[in-house]
């Protein structure tokens, strides 16, 4: 196993899934006769769907609701969504020092892969269907040392498997937020990851 293995969230870290999410949930709700708080529930990306579901479905109806938005999802949400600035570099940064390179996502794992397909992520390993604190055992067992996401669920991930937590802008969280959740480093976002990877590793 080499030496540096990172782990990177998806949503908000490597892609801007914004796009796709805003137009699976107008589908969804379209569907359910729902007018789901589109632009607010967008600025709100992080934690799972059914969680940002709840607020707006009775209990009973949301894990239907969940089963529909990732089956509409592939259809709306693939090709709109771009890599974040700085995410390939990031990725490149890992492998220049012969790294493994992880994506450990609460995204259902199918509609993760399609786009990392879809965006040429260069990555080894996907993990879906694993949030917060569970991305633990994720890291854990892949052997990774650092853990770079957007929400403070990641930072909670990352502390509890005892690795470095970086914590980057371009999700809805502030720095703020994120250094009162316990992450080691606040980026404003994937541009500056290299330079702060040479950097950590040369201290050893």
């Amino acid at each position: 196993m080499p030496d540096l293995v990172v782990g990177f969230d998806l949503d908000m870290t490597l892609i801007d899934t914004a796009p796709g999410f805003r137009d699976v949930l107008a589908a969804l709700g379209g569907e359910m006769g729902v007018e789901f708080p589109v632009e607010e529930m967008t600025r709100r990306l992080g934690p799972p769907l059914d969680l940002l579901l709840e607020p707006y479905l009775p209990a009973e109806r949301i894990p239907a609701a969940g089963d529909r938005f990732r089956a509409l999802y592939p259809d709306h949400a693939i090709t709109s969504v771009p890599v974040l600035p700085g995410a390939h570099d990031a990725i490149a940064a890992v492998r220049r020092h012969g790294g493994r390179v992880l994506v450990v996502t609460g995204k259902y794992a199918a509609n993760a892969q399609l786009h990392v397909d879809h965006t040429g992520l260069d990555v080894d390993l996907l993990e879906g269907w694993v949030w917060g604190v569970g991305k633990a055992d994720v890291l854990r067992r892949e052997g990774a040392s650092i853990y770079v996401g957007d929400h403070v669920h990641d930072v909670e991930g990352a502390l509890a498997a005892g690795v470095t937590s970086v914590s980057v802008l371009t999700g809805g969280c502030t720095a703020a937020e994120l250094r009162e959740a316990g992450t080691h480093v606040v980026l404003d976002d994937l541009g500056q990851f290299p330079a702060w990877l040479d950097a950590h590793l040369a201290a050893g």
